[in-house]
């Protein structure tokens, strides 16, 4: 898969699928060539042109004008020595000198895939992964700059990070160091990637690149609601069934960037990594920094094929654990329904409802530990509210599996109140600057998970929890971002490493806590979606979306997600009207349809529903057992899109083609309104499919489609339609 051209000093990546070749131009400087479609063989042809540009500097102890790295196609760039575009790293020396220049020593080309120190990352077996690990050095700095390139046998994807290695015996400061870098020759390209804010999570914004830098990133110490690691480069004329396109996904959960820069030849380049605000790391000799993963993703027919591609290679070659590729159970989630204000028999009533309704797993959400009566006191206190529960916490969960439902908690261990046992013994175990008083957001302060003594003793009481309590679900929680960031134990001249210290101790927490209970399903969330990524992944299968269980706002936020993220990973929950984040009234037809499209669970009160709504529900629950599997783990295709229109559509098809469900959403309604008609996508054009609609042929379904029902009436109206293929008929 990976070969080496020793002649022409190129490197070409290859599976069948993709291609991706680098040269060692002159100099040793590290050229990007090619990232695409399948190359059988490069020849050479596509080397850049020597070309003079005034005002490009030309290399020291150059013969002529016509080479400079200004213009060139670069692999992992730099600036100060000749090229003045972003650069993927930059370096601060003893001398204040940010001048540092990599060029090519040496390679190796192994079987498999090693392993990152500390850090979420993808696998697989070694006997279907290549990986090119490229050695990089400035002779003056004693720099060495590793990239690594990893290729699987059977997937569009290349893996790719970076290292940065002290050989001097004198401290560089790092100040910035990207995951990833590559630049695109002239052509037009539109931009895709997802923003937006608490409960309006992942909204997609398509926009044409032009002349400039833009910079996509997060500050807030998180992924962030605001804007999520991943982007997309796509040919302007690429569709979702159409076209050619390039995905971006960082395996980080903290403050992060992408720069997109296109230069005055049209060349666009695109750096990826931890973001470099406020970030500076000390590298003494014989320190290493790694950086996080960037999984590259290629697509020629659109930004379905792009998804799946994505959504495969997580299901498969991030997620871990117990869960992978198990089906996940349905949970009812006591927040909505009581809030703070519980008792042990309210919550049986409830059980005792989700019973009945073919529930499989009761969550209880916060106010269950401490003090905790509101969201002003407690969090680090977590031991149990004595007296809150007449069985206790233990006793309680026994009651709840005693009548055949698992039980679940939530938790939100990375915050403290200022009122709770834990500030009170250790107010400096927060994050805060010397003489200043840090800010409060939701009541809360941050604990410094990059010290140890914070990490373990925190650890020791959900261990105590996790022993006494017989518990089959977490609910894992940050309700703000970092504001503050200082460590008392770091020294001055360290505290631009805080933020990413923190990750780092977080990700050692919870591959200690997810390894030594691998038995518990944990759901990630920050106020729903603000920590949706896929370094969160690598230790909870599945994430809590959004916030917003409105079913309308709902169908942006899954949409957007989808493009990078597999349903199997996707929270979704029925809850009651007025809905508590929009007030708007929907049907529980609508609510049950969204939810049903990611992992199905509810957030009212079961107790308060009539009897019609529990048919409903029951309904529900029992269609959504019968197509779990398709649902959780089918392949999902967007056939309309809600940021496009008043009409949305997706669908779900089995690994073998034999079955489908689609989903169709309408917000508003219109007098004489035109029709609509569903295509499908991906069905077998041999089968035959049955429905509701009749019998017809996968191409058929796929050319001509079918009318949604015309007589669909009313506002924030659905319609799910199951296709099962049938023996064809002889003739």
């Amino acid at each position: 898969m990976i070969t080496f051209d020793q002649t022409n000093h190129i490197f070409h990546l290859s599976n069948g699928q993709i291609s991706y070749v680098m040269q060692i131009e002159e100099g040793g400087n590290l050229a990007h060539i090619y990232y695409g479609k399948y190359l059988t063989h490069y020849s050479g042809g596509y080397r850049y042109p020597s070309i003079d540009r005034s005002f490009s500097p030309n290399p020291p102890g150059s013969k002529d004008r016509l080479f400079s790295l200004d213009t060139l196609m670069m692999e992992f760039p730099g600036n100060g020595f000749g090229d003045f575009r972003e650069a993927a790293y930059d370096i601060r020396h003893q001398n204040g000198s940010h001048v540092t220049h990599f060029v090519y020593q040496g390679h190796e080309i192994m079987q498999g895939k090693p392993m990152l120190a500390g850090l979420p990352q993808t696998y697989g077996d070694a006997d279907a992964i290549e990986t090119l690990c490229l050695s990089l050095i400035d002779e003056t700095a004693k720099l060495e700059l590793k990239l690594s390139y990893s290729i699987f046998s059977d997937t569009a994807v290349i893996v790719r990070s970076s290292q940065l290695i002290n050989h001097h015996e004198q401290q560089v400061r790092i100040e910035q160091f990207a995951s990833q870098s590559i630049d695109f020759p002239n052509r037009p390209l539109d931009l895709i990637h997802l923003h937006g804010a608490w409960a309006r999570e992942r909204q997609m914004t398509r926009e044409s690149i032009q002349i400039g830098t833009k910079r996509l990133d997060s500050k807030r110490g998180s992924s962030s609601h605001q804007q999520n690691p991943f982007s997309i480069l796509a040919d302007p004329q690429t569709n979702e069934v159409q076209g050619t396109c390039f995905g971006f996904s960082l395996i980080y959960s903290g403050s992060h960037e992408t720069v997109i820069e296109r230069d005055p030849y049209q060349q666009t380049r695109v750096i990826m990594g931890i973001n470099r605000d406020h970030f500076n790391w000390q590298l003494n000799q014989g320190d290493i920094f790694q950086a996080p993963e960037v999984v590259l993703a290629y697509s020629d027919q659109g930004l379905n094929q792009l998804s799946h591609v994505y959504h495969d290679f997580y299901d498969q070659h991030l997620i871990r654990g117990n869960f992978k590729n198990k089906e996940r159970p349905i949970l009812i989630n006591n927040w909505e329904a009581t809030y703070f204000d519980f008792d042990e028999d309210k919550l049986d009533h409830l059980v005792d409802e989700a019973k009945a309704l073919g529930i499989e797993l009761f969550v209880l959400d916060d106010g269950w530990f401490g003090q905790r009566e509101d969201d002003q006191t407690s969090l680090g206190d977590w031991f149990e509210n004595e007296g809150k529960l007449a069985s206790g916490l233990a006793g309680f969960a026994k009651k709840v599996k005693d009548r055949g439902l698992q039980f679940g908690l939530w938790l939100e261990p990375e915050m403290v109140s200022g009122d709770s046992e834990l500030y009170r013994a250790h107010p400096e175990w927060r994050l805060e600057v010397p003489q200043r008083q840090p800010a409060l957001s939701r009541s809360q302060y941050v604990l410094d998970f990059s010290r140890q003594d914070v990490r373990d003793h925190i650890y020791q009481q959900l261990q105590k929890l996790f022993d006494r309590v017989p518990i089959d679900y977490i609910k894992w929680d940050m309700n703000r971002n970092m504001s503050d960031v200082y460590s008392l134990l770091l020294d001055p001249a360290q505290q631009g490493e805080v933020a990413h210290r923190y990750m780092l101790g977080l990700y050692d927490f919870l591959e200690k806590l997810t390894t030594t209970y691998p038995q518990i399903l944990f759901e990630g969330c920050s106020g729903g979606g603000g920590r949706f990524d896929p370094g969160f992944l690598y230790y909870m299968p599945q994430i809590w979306t959004s916030d917003n269980t409105d079913a309308i706002a709902r169908l942006k936020i899954q949409y957007g997600t989808s493009l990078v993220y597999p349903p199997s990973t996707m929270g979704s929950h029925v809850s009651a009207v007025p809905n508590h984040q929009t007030h708007r009234i929907t049907d529980l037809s609508i609510r049950g349809h969204v939810a049903m499209s990611g992992l199905l669970g509810y957030e009212l009160d079961l107790t308060q529903l009539t009897t019609a709504e529990k048919t409903a529900i029951k309904e529900q629950i029992h269609v959504y057992k019968q197509h779990r599997h398709l649902l959780q783990f089918g392949r999902f295709v967007r056939l309309l899109s809600p940021f496009e229109g008043n009409d949305t559509a997706w669908m779900y098809i089995s690994q073998d083609r034999s079955e489908a469900i689609v989903f169709y959403f309408r917000v508003l309604a219109e007098a004489s309104a035109p029709l609509v008609t569903l295509k499908l996508q991906g069905l077998d054009v041999e089968k035959q499919y049955a429905s509701d609609l009749g019998i017809q042929g996968g191409d058929e379904l796929m050319q001509i489609g079918f009318y949604v029902d015309p007589h669909l009436a009313g506002d924030y109206a659905s319609q799910m339609y199951h296709f099962k293929a049938i023996d064809k008929p002889e003739m």
